[in-house]
C-alpha cells in the first residue's frame, strides 16, 4: 500500500496547465525547499503547473526535515534498510505521479521531474522503470543508485540532464560521470552541465540550463 505524500503546488500562470513539473527535494529538507524554484521558471513556462511533494518519512538525521529513504553513511542505517526504503518510496512516488497526472488531465509526456541530491536519486530510480516515458528529468547534484540493474529494469528512456557542482563536498562530482556513463550505456539521451566552483546546491547557471531543457521538452505540451 502506497503512502500519501503531502505536497505544495503553484498553478500555471496562464490559468490552463498543459504540462507539469514535479520537484523532488533532498535528504533532510521538504517540498517547500524546492517549490520556490517555480518563481524564476514560471514566467518562461506559463502553461506549466509546479508540484513539490514532501518525502514520506521524517528524517532521522534532521527531525525537522523529511527523507525518501535512510542513508547508511549519514544515519547509521543498514544497506538493507536503505534499499527497502528506496523501493518503498519509489512505489509512493509512482502513485503520487499517477494521481496528480490523472487529476490534472495530463499524460506522462507532459511531465518533467526536477530532483536535487536524494531527490535526484529518486527520479533516476523511478523514471526509467515507468512504462510510459516522461518528457524529461533534470538531475541536480545526485547519483544513480543500483546502476547494475538499470539496463535490465528500464521500461522507458526519457532524456536526462545531469547537473553537478565540481566542488560538491556532499555528493562527489565524480558521481555525475558515473551516472552519465551508465545512462548512456543503457540507451538514454543524456546531457550534462558542470556548475564551475559550485558546491552542493543549485547555481544560477545550472538553473538556466535546466530551464532551457524544460522549455524544449515541454514546449509541445
Amino acid at each position: 500500500m502506497t503512502r500519501t505524500l503531502e505536497f505544495g503546488t503553484r498553478a500555471a500562470r496562464s490559468g490552463k496547465a498543459r504540462s507539469m513539473v514535479v520537484f523532488l527535494h533532498g535528504y533532510g529538507a521538504d517540498g517547500a525547499d524546492l517549490l520556490g524554484l517555480a518563481d524564476p521558471l514560471a514566467p518562461h513556462l506559463p502553461d506549466t503547473m509546479f508540484l513539490a511533494p514532501d518525502a514520506p518519512e521524517p528524517c532521522s538525521g534532521n527531525p525537522y526535515g523529511r527523507q525518501w529513504f535512510p542513508i547508511p553513511w549519514l544515519d547509521g542505517s543498514s544497506e538493507a534498510a536503505a534499499r527497502a526504503g528506496l523501493l518503498k518510496a519509489a512505489d509512493d512516488l509512482n502513485g503520487f505521479l499517477d494521481e496528480r497526472l490523472d487529476e490534472a488531465g495530463l499524460t506522462p509526456d507532459q511531465l518533467a521531474l526536477v530532483g536535487f541530491s536524494q531527490g535526484t536519486m529518486m527520479a533516476l530510480q523511478v523514471v526509467p522503470r515507468r512504462p510510459a516515458p516522461v518528457a524529461g528529468v533534470v538531475a541536480f547534484s545526485g547519483r544513480l543508485l543500483r546502476p547494475e540493474s538499470l539496463a535490465v529494469e528500464t521500461l522507458s528512456k526519457p532524456p536526462i540532464l545531469l547537473i553537478h557542482g565540481d566542488a560538491d563536498p556532499v555528493v562527489p562530482f565524480a558521481d555525475m560521470q558515473l551516472a552519465g556513463q551508465a545512462l548512456t550505456a543503457a540507451g538514454f539521451d543524456t546531457y550534462g552541465h558542470v556548475m564551475k566552483g559550485a558546491g552542493h546546491g543549485i547555481a544560477p547557471d545550472g538553473l538556466s540550463v535546466a530551464l532551457s531543457f524544460l522549455k524544449e521538452r515541454l514546449s509541445g505540451s
